[in-house]
């Protein structure tokens, strides 16, 4: 299936994810499924840097919370559109993610993700110390009742813009995988030396990796402070996010656009059912729990457990085709 087809059957499967959370006609549907959707968005973006690249980042909250808080500058300077304020803060973000990937990508492993932690720190007190977006107070923002032009409810406007963010971080994780680019990915994740050695332009491809990830993440926080109406520097830079943000993707697999998707759906889902049923205060706990079991069961997740069982599956088979 090539990328024209694909980009429209995730268009196909958006409008029916839409049509039948409305035809549910449940207000929390939209309200649970924006939570999921920005999960699918945050855990894609990750894997981009973390799972085709090998470079673990754990600055996730820090880029996410640069989408939200661009959000706010642009709401008390400006009236701008929602789709408008996503580009800014994906611009935003992903200058931020060049600048770090600069500055760091020359280090490697662990001392990497030591200074992704780092800059989530430095971040969130330059945050905290500005009044401008309400420091460590917080800041209000009005959300309207209906959404412009569509006249739907606001919650269902933000799903339907998450929505349509989805579908393009899909179709471009999924291109980067087909192409040039995704090998070149793969070689430095697989063995950045030998890479180097065969003229693979490594700080090139790790400096847009840093920066494709980081802009996808500020995307997917801009609608943020219109959710939730109020933000301050904990919920803007929640644990939730970053330790989300790594875990759904090593549950589903980071060998495949598929692998994020199925770990946001997945743990996304049960934290929704866990806030609704028991309280919110187990989500970090489901999230732990998951991550040890499938570094314990399935350490490649999902899709590489899948995958042994189809192998083991076809093994018998091949024998004999081979006797």
């Amino acid at each position: 299936m090539n990328g024209t087809k694909f980009a429209l059957l995730l268009m196909l499967t958006g409008a029916a994810t839409f049509g039948a959370a409305w035809l549910i006609g449940n207000a929390y549907v939209f309200f649970a499924g924006y939570v999921v959707l920005q999960y699918i968005a945050l855990a894609t973006a990750w894997n981009v840097l973390g799972g085709y690249t090998g470079y673990v980042n754990f600055g996730t909250a820090a880029f996410f919370a640069l989408g939200a808080y661009t959000t706010v500058v642009l709401h008390k300077l400006t009236a701008l559109p929602i789709p408008i304020m996503m580009l800014v803060g994906g611009l935003v973000s992903g200058v931020v993610g060049l600048g770090t990937g600069y500055l760091t990508l020359r280090l490697r492993g662990a001392f990497f993700s030591i200074a992704t932690l780092a800059l989530a720190v430095v971040v969130q007190t330059l945050i905290t110390n500005w009044n401008f977006v309400g420091g460590s107070r917080g800041a209000y923002i009005v959300r309207p009742p209906t959404a412009p032009l569509l006249g739907i409810d606001y919650i269902q406007y933000l799903f339907l813009i998450m929505l349509l963010l989805v579908v393009l971080v899909l179709a471009t994780a999924r291109a980067i995988e087909r192409s040039r680019l995704g090998y070149g990915f793969a070689t430095i994740r697989d063995d950045e030396v030998a890479a180097e050695a065969s003229g693979v332009p490594t700080l090139r491809l790790k400096l847009l990796a840093t920066t494709m990830s980081g802009a996808f993440m500020g995307m997917a926080g801009a609608p943020l402070p219109y959710y939730v109406t109020y933000l301050d520097p904990a919920s803007g830079f929640s644990l939730a996010y970053a330790v989300n943000g790594v875990a759904m993707p090593l549950v589903g697999g980071t060998s495949s656009w598929l692998g994020p998707v199925i770990g946001a759906i997945l743990l996304g889902t049960l934290q929704q059912v866990a806030t609704v049923t028991i309280s919110s205060a187990l989500n970090l706990l489901i999230v732990g729990l998951m991550l040890v079991a499938f570094v314990i069961v399935a350490p490649n997740g999902i899709l590489g457990l899948l995958q042994d069982a189809r192998e083991r599956f076809r093994r018998p088979f091949a024998g004999r085709s081979q006797a």
